[in-house]
């Protein structure tokens, strides 16, 4: 066998970027983003997880906006709560929208929840039987509901607790959840308060996705392996099994089956180690793009990843007490060419019509852009998220509470010269 192609850690980053459409500045338009372009990108990235954290947006209407620009949110609700859904909820890479083509190679996870389901999902069959029964009727006949609209049934015998496992979870949404893992209900949409809106499955995915034969355990894991290879472009084995969330045996066996195939072909990254490239990647001369990623962007899904190809130990901060924080609260990376070149705290303030810059800090980089032109192509992004998000302004810091970060000053200055 041959040895596998060395390739530098540029030539990685910028296989990466253009796999995951980062790798250019976002194309000039002369309409508005559309929903077959959303749907598009869905299918690209192969998973967009869910995040209820809302101190900027919503974690899974970020990505579209990093790599389309500005585009009406309401198409992702169009794609994941009308029919024909492009998009469906499953436990992918956590609770995650993947394309309704994706979900029957989901069913072996559907089908092994005592080994597959987090926390107490899996006990819920065994410890809430009766109440499973009552709680599949009420989706049957009034469904799609939410959890709180069920817990009206159950509040007097089964009243919600202040302290409980599942973040104070009230037995009906124990139990919907449990169906929701299990594939017998589906998401059919969320409500403005982002609750899941629960129904039978059959009544939420398309007929030609019903009709689909899932297939077994392990030709689903290679499939799904497949979808994240194609994602990333090139990655690790460890990379491409987080993308799904597979253990990491049946992704290798995954991928040493697909390498057979000339689905994947191995190759060695100096700094990273043994990966495998995807045979319809392709590796741009430069990487020119700029984007703000949140903190489930699938590029920066696996950190150790991140910390391998960017040079950047990256970790979300959000469960930190605050002095422990070294970044800040939401910290989202910034992507300028091939770099992750800064981290920014951010803070959609709505009532006052303000981006708020909390924290801005400069990194080590890869190619060593300077702080003023990381700032000036920050401050950029910055104006054009706080438009997409409905907001005024761009504030730096304020007279009370001034930004953190070696970066701050050159932001303010470069986002006051954004605005004059």
């Amino acid at each position: 066998m041959p040895r596998p192609e060395k390739l530098s850690l540029s030539h990685a980053r910028r296989t990466l970027l253009r796999a995951h459409g980062l790798d250019a500045p976002r194309p000039s338009r002369t309409g508005p983003v559309t929903l077959r372009q959303v749907e598009q990108l869905g299918t690209r990235l192969g998973v967009v997880q869910i995040d209820s954290v809302n101190v900027l947006a919503r974690a899974h209407l970020v990505p579209a906006f990093s790599r389309l620009g500005p585009y009406d949110v309401g198409l992702l609700d169009r794609a994941t709560g009308s029919a024909p859904r492009r998009l469906v909820e499953s436990w992918a890479h956590q609770a995650s929208f993947v394309p309704v083509e994706s979900y029957p190679l989901l069913e072996w996870r559907r089908q092994a929840y005592q080994r597959e389901a987090w926390g107490g999902i899996a006990a819920v069959a065994t410890t809430h039987g009766n109440i499973v029964d009552d709680v599949r009727a009420i989706v049957a006949e009034r469904g799609p509901v939410t959890a709180s609209e069920v817990q009206v049934e159950f509040e007097a015998e089964h009243p919600t607790r202040k302290v409980e496992w599942g973040w104070n979870w009230s037995i009906a949404k124990r139990v919907l959840e449990f169906l929701f893992f299990t594939g017998e209900v589906a998401s059919a949409g969320r409500n403005p308060a982002f609750e899941r809106r629960y129904d039978l499955t059959e009544r939420v995915l398309p007929a030609h996705v019903l009709a689909a034969t899932p297939p077994d355990e392990p030709d689903a894991v290679r499939e799904l392996v497949a979808i994240a290879a194609r994602a990333h472009g090139i990655g690790s084995t460890r990379s491409l099994a987080d993308h799904f969330r597979l253990r990491m045996a049946p992704t290798q066996r995954a991928i040493d089956e697909l390498v057979e195939d000339g689905v994947l072909t191995p190759v060695q990254v100096d700094g990273w180690g043994r990966a495998y490239r995807h045979r319809t990647a392709t590796t741009p001369r430069r990487a020119t793009g700029a984007a703000l990623l949140n903190p489930f962007d699938p590029l920066v899904f696996e950190r150790r990843t991140v910390e391998a190809l960017f040079g950047l130990r990256y970790r979300i901060e959000v469960y930190v007490p605050e002095p422990r924080r070294v970044w800040g609260y939401y910290v989202l990376p910034f992507l300028l060419g091939e770099e992750l070149a800064a981290l920014v705290d951010l803070k959609a303030d709505r009532a006052a019509g303000v981006l708020e810059v909390r924290a801005a800090h400069g990194t080590l980089g890869t190619a060593g852009a300077g702080p003023a032109a990381v700032a000036a192509a920050l401050a950029a992004e910055l104006e054009l998220a706080a438009r997409w998000l409905g907001l005024d302004s761009v504030r730096v810091g304020s007279a009370t509470r001034p930004a953190a970060g070696d970066l701050a000053a050159e932001v303010r200055a470069a986002t006051a010269a954004v605005a004059a």
